[in-house]
């Protein structure tokens, strides 16, 4: 090695252990994050090479038998397949068409509330649906959309027939996005109100001098200097376009609609858990989130191109 170049690394080494030296105390709160993460998403990822094989429990991933792309083979010829598909990027665009917004909206009327008494007590009602689980959330869901539920009493009352919205399939997309809106509206406009408090002040002032109204000042200003934030959170929510929690929706579902409300992730939970076909579900598992990746990688990259603002 080159003398000049060992004096550098040596340099370089003495300068990081002088800075973990002085902030030793945020590196040893770091341990317990760097931990969950390696013992419980780095070290599980051997784990899918039980997607090429015929896993069976009893023998091990050491000691199955190797399939190669046998399991993505049937699950691309499976009977469910386009049903699976087809589902899980509808229930995908429905929110990303109606619940991507709306946080965003929230935000913006919240950031022109000045009672801060009334923006703090919405702002407190809007999150307090995050921290309930989904059993409950899903409970709420299914009496208020029942026959005899809120929403078919307020529908009769107006002179209407009662809806029987979950027994009949059409209906599966619309309660899951809208419950799913209520539920983290509030919570997803947290990022966005950080977002705003960053815009600076002074440009509201310029634009105030222009003539601008309060609108022309969100449009020209207060959209702008956000809008980084709504790119990358964007680029994020089509890079998760086939992840769909199948929590919720096998609390919500029954067979009446499995025809809209089987998606990828619960028929894994099916396939994998209650029928014990592990590499099986090993493989859809992987294939799922093998477009997830691509998904992301080239709306990243479009981002990149076109607006230069992207995660990576």
């Amino acid at each position: 090695m080159n003398p000049s170049n060992e004096k550098a690394q040596n340099k370089s080494q003495r300068k990081l252990w002088k800075t973990i030296k002085k902030h030793k105390n945020i590196y040893i709160m770091l341990i317990p994050i760097v931990a969950f993460y390696v013992i419980f998403c780095y070290i599980p990822i051997m784990g899918n090479v039980i997607a090429f094989q015929d896993y069976k429990i009893t023998r091990g991933f050491l000691k199955s038998d190797f399939v190669g792309i046998k399991n993505f083979v049937n699950f691309l010829n499976d009977v469910y397949f386009w049903r699976l598909m087809r589902n899980t990027i509808t229930i995908n665009l429905y929110y990303l068409v109606l619940g991507f917004p709306i946080p965003i909206i929230l935000a913006l009327l919240l950031n022109e509330v000045r009672n801060q008494a009334f923006k703090k007590s919405v702002q407190t009602i809007t999150y307090m649906p995050h921290f309930i689980s989904a059993v409950v959330v899903a409970s709420m869901t299914l009496d208020f959309v029942s026959t005899g539920g809120t929403i078919n009493k307020v529908i009769t009352a107006l002179g209407f027939d009662a809806i029987p919205f979950m027994s009949t399939p059409k209906y599966f997309y619309s309660v899951y996005t809208i419950s799913g809106i209520w539920q983290s509206m509030g919570w997803s406009s947290i990022i966005y109100m950080s977002a705003l408090a960053s815009v600076d002040q002074q440009l509201y002032e310029a634009a105030k001098v222009d003539g601008a109204g309060r609108w022309k000042q969100t449009i020209h200003v207060t959209l702008p200097g956000i809008l980084p934030t709504i790119i990358i959170l964007f680029i994020m929510q089509i890079g998760s376009m086939l992840s769909v929690g199948y929590e919720k929706i096998i609390l919500l579902y029954n067979p009446a609609i499995y025809e809209t409300a089987d998606v990828i992730s619960t028929y894994i939970y099916r396939r994998g858990i209650l029928g014990a076909e592990y590499g099986y579900s090993a493989a859809v598992s992987l294939f799922n989130a093998g477009i997830n990746i691509l998904l992301l990688v080239t709306s990243n990259y479009l981002s990149k191109k076109f607006t230069e603002t992207s995660l990576f």
